[in-house]
């Protein structure tokens, strides 16, 4: 949906955010999804290579083709689902059940659940490092992070971050990169040695939920629902680069390599939309109009849609945004 801004300039330390007379990123809704059941989703993922796109949703994850959006099937007993990581190396996907401690791990092509995987307390957010074929299950209510074999499912190690992992991302070359939520920081992790290399404070920015990266520019695009606010960190030495507003409640971020463009989306009902004009200079294209409460969302690199869930009327709903 295309809205006018006034020109205006916000220099934020040393570099700037802009917002231009009519921007538009074109993104609006091109399909709905209805999808059964009830209850609060959170993460999406979007696998691209294997053409599918996860939403854990309470008890379950719905599995969507990311061509089609047509519903393709259902991973069951994820008591709690929060996240899902694929690792398409051994075919295999872990799914983290909060309400069971545990990472449950499936077949990506079947579908069907393989074992499960004791971690920490209420595990969240999870990834996977291809650089060190490591998978990171972020534990909310224990403050650390579980290291799985995805090869075998066994627990290699768990990291103390000092504080409840959210959102986290992986550069592929030996660096994981988690947000503490009430601490306000991105940790730094060696993904090798499993160490704590750094905490990086994201002030302004508080209550540090979304992230996301940019592997050419090497920034971090941190989504703080303290101050409502994109904060962008240098990947290496963890300076504040710049600031810029974004709507309340913020849950998920995203960066586009191939249009260059930065989603943070928020429970305000609104993704904002930055278009990224050099590593240090971002401008605002606009608010993109969602649903109250559709705070996540995924990205398909491929076709550049947006998979966001959304309550309609009581109806799950996965709206599609397109350009």
């Amino acid at each position: 949906m295309k809205r006018n801004f006034t020109v205006c300039t916000a220099i934020l330390g040393l570099f700037a955010i802009t917002s231009l007379a009519s921007p538009s990123s074109g993104y609006h809704i091109i399909k709905k999804v209805n999808v059964p059941g009830t209850g609060s989703w959170d993460y999406v993922t979007v696998d691209e290579a294997g053409r599918r796109v996860y939403i854990a949703h309470a008890t379950q994850v719905e599995v969507l083709d990311a061509d089609t959006s047509e519903l393709v099937g259902t991973i069951r007993n994820t008591p709690g689902a929060h996240g899902v990581a694929v690792v398409p190396e051994f075919g295999r996907g872990f799914v983290t059940a909060g309400k069971s401690d545990s990472v449950i791990i499936f077949d990506l092509k079947t579908l069907k659940t393989l074992g499960e995987v004791k971690v920490g307390k209420k595990p969240d957010a999870i990834i996977y490092d291809p650089g060190t074929k490591h998978v990171f299950a972020m534990n909310g209510d224990s403050d650390n992070t579980t290291v799985i074999n995805p090869a075998d499912g066994k627990v290699i190690g768990t990291i103390d971050l000092g504080g409840g992992p959210e959102f986290a991302a992986a550069d592929g070359r030996g660096n994981v990169y988690i947000n503490l939520e009430e601490k306000a920081e991105t940790v730094h992790i060696d993904s090798n040695t499993l160490k704590v290399l750094h905490h990086w404070p994201l002030a302004p920015g508080g209550t540090a939920t979304a992230l996301a990266f940019d592997p050419q520019s090497r920034r971090l695009f941190a989504g703080c629902r303290g101050g409502q606010l994109m904060v962008v960190l240098d990947a290496d030495s963890g300076k504040v680069i710049t600031t810029a507003p974004i709507g309340e409640r913020v849950d998920a971020a995203a960066y586009d390599p191939g249009t260059k463009l930065v989603f943070q989306s928020t429970g305000g009902g609104t993704i904002a939309v930055f278009h990224q004009d050099s590593a240090d200079q971002y401008t605002l294209l606009e608010n993109v109009t969602t649903n109250p409460g559709s705070k996540t969302m995924g990205l398909d690199p491929k076709t550049h849609h947006l998979f966001v869930p959304a309550n309609l009327g009581g109806q799950f709903t996965i709206l599609v945004f397109g350009q």
